[in-house]
């Protein structure tokens, strides 16, 4: 069931990459239901906070009227960073899925897990490594083009 949820967080890093933003996306499930889904946007809406991560979640307490995305499941193309982890935290999301991992940024595992530091009042459950190629082969394609273009 998780790579049928990351194909559709793919589509939306595919959606970013069109828009020439870095490819990430970001689906958020409650109940086998996809209930937001959002990409990168941070060159369009020149926000600095415009991460697939931030958007699905501001989506998802919409669509379900509250901030407590308690049984929710968020797939990300690529592990999030400290600042999504800490929106991950405090929406009380339940489990995280990362397709690729982010030794530069990430806050998964990656350079720390603030998803799973028993100080906080919520820990995540993290699962990784989902389509995994897949997910880093289109962050390689996007900065492979940037290089290119410089």
């Amino acid at each position: 069931m998780d790579e049928y949820y990351m194909r559709f967080a793919l589509e939306e890093a595919l959606k970013a990459f069109d828009k020439k933003e870095v490819p990430i996306g970001a689906v958020i499930v409650r109940d086998n239901k996809i209930v937001s889904a959002a990409h990168n946007l941070r060159e369009t809406l020149k926000d600095a906070t415009a991460h697939a991560e931030l958007i699905a979640i501001k989506e998802a307490c919409e669509a379900l009227g509250g901030w407590r995305l308690t049984n929710s499941t968020l797939y990300a193309t690529i592990e999030p960073c400290p600042m999504c982890a800490g929106a991950i935290l405090q929406s009380r999301i339940q489990r995280v899925v990362i397709g690729s991992m982010d030794p530069k940024a990430g806050a998964c595992g990656s350079i720390v897990n603030l998803l799973n530091m028993n100080e906080f009042n919520h820990q995540v459950e993290i699962t990784t490594g989902v389509l995994e190629e897949e997910c880093a082969d289109i962050m390689r394609r996007f900065f492979k083009e940037l290089r290119k273009k410089a």
